[in-house]
């Protein structure tokens, strides 16, 4: 059965999980301008209706937050013509080796030893942790992109779930975007339709088994405990989001009132 796509949302051949993230609700009532920041999964298997579609946007900058093991899995972005790519790693590329290594080719039992008993979820949760403490210099360097020349906008990492969807989340704080808002979007990524299409290179029934699929996937699921994981890191760190913003990302209220006019309605 053919897979369903939202009405009103572009059914894109080769580019998953993207969606525009305006309308969401601000806490002091307005709404997200639509048309100003975009989300997706990596853009390297663009057809040339995706592309075209995507060239429709007016998309100033394209962010790519993948490491250069992603990038040799499933390639670079193609190139639109007046968009700026700019890739940001949000993950070191060891880390990106391995994770893939694991994904790809570990056994069943390998992946019951690293994935099985929580140790996938756990092992998710600190990689958000690990992303909020330690690329605070790679976010900060976003948000004042978006604060000033780069809107619109559109982030992406492989599955524009995880290192994404976290920049995201993180770009939605700053405009004063409800928690509960940010949560719903994020967890969109569950949807059929937008999940990554996990390969493997044992193509045998084994390789592919139940129990292989459930232990892979905390890996591609959106869990709101690993977002939640990344707030109270925020919460903890600087001692609340507001203080991660100033503090952590070096937003000053003047970064954060333009950021704001540029992002969401009057």
């Amino acid at each position: 059965m053919p897979q369903q796509v939202p009405q009103g949302e572009p059914d894109l051949a080769g580019v998953r999980n993207f969606r525009d993230v305006g309308g969401l609700p601000t806490v002091d009532g307005r709404r997200v301008r639509y048309g100003r920041l975009f989300r997706s999964g990596h853009l390297a298997h663009a057809t040339a209706g995706d592309a075209a579609f995507l060239s429709s946007l007016g998309l100033h900058t394209i962010f790519d937050f993948r490491n250069s093991a992603d990038q040799k899995l499933d390639g670079l972005d193609v190139e639109l013509v007046g968009v700026h790519n700019v890739n940001i790693p949000l993950t070191d590329p060891a880390d990106g080796t391995e994770f893939w290594r694991m994904v790809r080719d570990g056994d069943l039992d390998q992946l019951r030893s690293i994935l099985a008993d929580g140790k996938g979820a756990a092992r998710m949760s600190a990689s958000y942790r690990s992303i909020v403490l330690d690329r605070t210099a790679e976010h900060r360097r976003v948000l004042h992109a978006l604060a000033e020349e780069s809107l619109p906008a559109l982030m992406h990492c492989a599955a524009g779930k995880d290192r994404a969807g976290l920049s995201i989340a993180v770009s939605l704080l700053a405009v004063g975007v409800e928690r509960e808002a940010i949560e719903a979007d994020y967890l969109k990524s569950n949807d059929p339709h937008r999940r990554y299409q996990v390969r493997r290179s044992d193509p045998t029934p084994g390789g592919t088994s139940p129990e292989v699929l459930e232990l892979l996937a905390p890996l591609f699921d959106a869990r709101a405990v690993y977002l939640e994981t990344a707030f109270t890191t925020m919460e903890e760190t600087w001692g609340s989001v507001d203080r991660y913003l100033t503090d952590g990302l070096g937003l000053t209220d003047e970064t954060l009132e333009r950021l704001r006019s540029r992002l969401v309605e009057d």
